[in-house]
């Protein structure tokens, strides 16, 4: 997929006026009337509330609203069925014996590595060891890439865009997830919730960024101090992109950090008196967990066996060739999987140019926009499946296969026009270089400061490091309280009716 228009973005160029405006972006997405999420009582179709230009969004009472860069941001103006027309039929058309081909083609791919690895990377025939150790070191990098696209099978297994059978899907995606330690139903719900709710700052499921108070609070800062801290030392920015990369999978799992944190609301109570952290009751292993209704306990004790199913194998493999083996053999690729996927799903939700919206102002449509697609060519589009590159369409669409996603985007771009969002400039390197730029520019979200009426309700990232558009400057309050404390870090895609 060639490059599609981004906002044009004065990058890391400091303090940008609340009047540079930039180019914004063009398009790719769409929905399918099973996969289509509940809406909020504000809307099916946005063309009611939406259809309006720049200025005639400002006369309506939005104002001024810029993203983290200084592009003018405007809300989306098309409707889900004018996205679902424009996809051609077969881009729907979902292949059992297909998927199964990619399914053998990665179990293939790792365990060809292993066997060369295993029979040629020796002290016979490689007698220096630093050369060994720097080729099992290539090794766990390979093998982690060829399991992230193991893992993204079995994502797609989730979706129920594997093939059109819900046995078949269910039953490949829980082996190939149990086998990466990941637990299958119980992601595949609340995965299909975050679905349901991206861009919701009170029901996403995941990477729902803090709130300048949140933020505050985590920094020890009072609210109004925010635009007047000291720029982030770049040692900081990296230990914190670090520990995301490589604990923020395990932590989401079993905290539901960066999750929304308003589980009294869960219906069926389970809910009460539970929140996001170590100990709180929520995760994804506990079948009474808010995450889950009465409905799913069996699904996630179903997961709960296909972890303990894969953590005994590998307890016996461990014990049989010893642990260092395994350590390298499967525990560092399993590391860089983690590193992966958090990258791939960070990218997808967190960007200088992306809104969040408070309730009353989102949409199951707008918040699909509020994703956006990269590039990390040949890895990205063969060994992860396009999972970079045509997110935006999933979130409009969970049930088309991706191999088809590559058309179905394009065929969306004209209809979400400016709404679409995308990154592809300096390709890979361009992707990598995104999860610093992020960091760095994407740490809390508020309102822009000429937002007026239900425009208060569209937010946009800011940060203290002097990279785009500054925070607002506010009155001195009172300090926020620890309980106000906001979520943290990561992952994902939607689920069937068991979500």
């Amino acid at each position: 997929m060639s490059a599609t228009a981004v906002p044009r973005k004065t990058l890391l160029s400091r303090s940008i006026t609340s009047d540079s405006i930039a180019a914004s972006s063009a398009s790719s997405a769409s929905v399918s009337p099973e996969n289509t999420p509940a809406q909020s009582p504000s809307s099916t179709s946005l063309s009611s509330l939406t259809s309006l230009s720049g200025d005639e969004q400002k006369d309506n009472g939005y104002g001024k609203l810029l993203d983290t860069y200084g592009n003018e941001f405007e809300i989306p103006d098309f409707t889900i069925k004018e996205i679902r027309d424009a996809i051609p039929a077969h881009c729907f058309e979902r292949s059992g014996l297909r998927g199964l081909g990619y399914v053998a083609r990665d179990i293939a791919s790792l365990a060809t590595v292993f066997y060369v690895f295993h029979n040629y990377v020796t002290p016979e025939n490689i007698p220096s060891y630093p050369a060994r150790v720097a080729l099992w070191s290539l090794y766990t990098v390979v093998q982690g890439l060829f399991a992230t696209g193991v893992w993204v099978l079995a994502h797609e297994c989730g979706h129920q865009s594997f093939s059109t059978s819900k046995v078949l899907n269910d039953t490949v995606g829980w082996t190939l997830h149990s086998a990466l330690l990941v637990p299958y139903f119980s992601w595949k719900i609340s995965h299909g919730k975050h679905h349901k709710a991206t861009g919701h700052l009170e029901r996403d499921m995941v990477f729902v960024p803090k709130t300048r108070e949140q933020y505050a609070s985590r920094v020890g800062a009072l609210v109004h101090e925010l635009s007047e801290l000291m720029e982030e030392t770049p040692i900081a920015t990296a230990f914190h992109l670090l520990t995301q990369q490589l604990g923020g999978w395990p932590v989401y799992l079993t905290t539901n950090v960066t999750g929304h944190n308003y589980h009294e609301r869960q219906i069926e109570g389970r809910g009460k008196g539970k929140k996001n952290g170590i100990g709180g009751g929520v995760n994804h292993f506990n079948p009474r967990s808010p995450l889950y209704e009465a409905r799913d306990a069996k699904l996630v004790l179903l997961s709960d066996l296909g972890l303990a199913i894969a953590a005994g194998t590998l307890y016996l493999l461990g014990n049989r060739f010893g642990w260092l083996n395994l350590l390298v053999w499967y525990f560092i690729p399993y590391l860089w999987v983690n590193h992966w996927l958090v990258a791939i799903t960070y990218l997808q939700h967190t960007d200088p140019s992306l809104p969040h919206y408070h309730p009353q102002v989102w949409t199951f449509t707008r918040g699909a926009a509020a994703t956006i697609d990269r590039e990390f060519g040949f890895i990205g589009r063969q060994l992860l499946h396009g999972i970079i590159e045509t997110h935006v369409l999933h979130h409009y669409v969970s049930t088309i296969p991706f191999y088809h996603a590559d058309e179905a985007t394009e065929a969306i771009k004209p209809i979400m026009g400016k709404h679409y969002r995308s990154d592809t400039e300096g390709g890979s390197l361009g992707f990598l270089q995104g999860l610093w730029k992020s960091m760095r520019m994407c740490q809390w979200v508020e309102e822009s400061e000429g937002a007026q009426g239900a425009g208060k309700g569209v937010v946009f990232f800011r940060n203290h490091n002097g990279l785009g558009v500054p925070p607002q400057k506010t009155k001195k309050a009172e300090p926020i309280s620890r309980e106000s404390k906001g979520m943290g870090l990561i992952v994902g895609a939607d689920s069937d009716s068991d979500s």
